[in-house]
């Protein structure tokens, strides 16, 4: 038979507890690599990451809060996703409803869903040629050996757009920053420490925080 977590039968026969627990703690170690590829984390993180070198601030805010931070816009994010798999996959099997193996399918579809959504045509291209696959009739036939790394290729490039657009008004800032120091003879003065409160200055003015974070959340809608 098919194994299923905590219910895993093999020939018919239940696998002892020990080996169940091993077979749960090796796919644990998988989550954090999960969420961190195959979620809004990857985006967001990286978006957040390029506004504190445009802002300058080096460590403010630290890496711990920018994690949680995207952390918790991942949770809010995804929360329509994984209401979707409790509802219609996890329910279903605990109840007896639905095999290990069918609840499993019912899951990855909005999984699938949300990853085909933002994976691009071109990425999804490149995975199946590396991976010798042949292009499925359907889009939702895509094998998530394809789909999740073309989803990561995607998330990358769309991350590093944001941020490239996030660099510019801060960029313009300090390029008028060193030139007025080099203009007035300043050299001993670093323009990056004449333009940081000028930066955080304007970020703070237009709320920044909340337009970068509603521009994220928004863009995964």
């Amino acid at each position: 038979m098919t194994p299923s977590l905590l219910g895993i039968q093999s020939n018919g026969q239940n696998l002892s507890m020990p080996m169940q627990i091993v077979i749960l703690l090796t796919l644990l170690t998988l989550l954090p690599a999960v969420v961190v590829s195959v979620t809004p984390f990857l985006r967001i993180t990286i978006v957040l990451h390029f506004l504190r070198q445009a802002l300058g601030t080096q460590t403010a805010p630290s890496n711990q809060v920018l994690l949680g931070l995207g952390l918790f816009l991942t949770l809010l994010i995804m929360q329509p996703i994984t209401g979707d798999i409790y509802d219609n996959a996890w329910k279903p099997y605990e109840k007896g409803t639905l095999s290990a193996e069918k609840a499993l399918e019912t899951g990855l579809v909005p999984v699938k869903k949300f990853l085909l959504k933002f994976a691009r045509e071109k990425d999804i291209q490149v995975m199946l040629e590396a991976s010798h696959t042949v292009a499925p009739a359907r889009a939702e036939d895509v094998d998530l050996r394809v789909l999740v790394p073309a989803y990561v290729l995607s998330e990358l490039k769309t991350g590093f757009q944001i941020g490239a657009v996030l660099f510019l008004p801060f960029l313009i800032i300090d390029l008028v920053a060193a030139s007025v120091t080099l203009s007035i003879g300043m050299v001993q003065l670093p323009p990056a420490m004449l333009s940081a409160p000028f930066k955080i200055l304007l970020f703070v003015l237009v709320d920044g925080w909340n337009l970068v974070i509603g521009s994220l959340v928004r863009s995964f809608a």
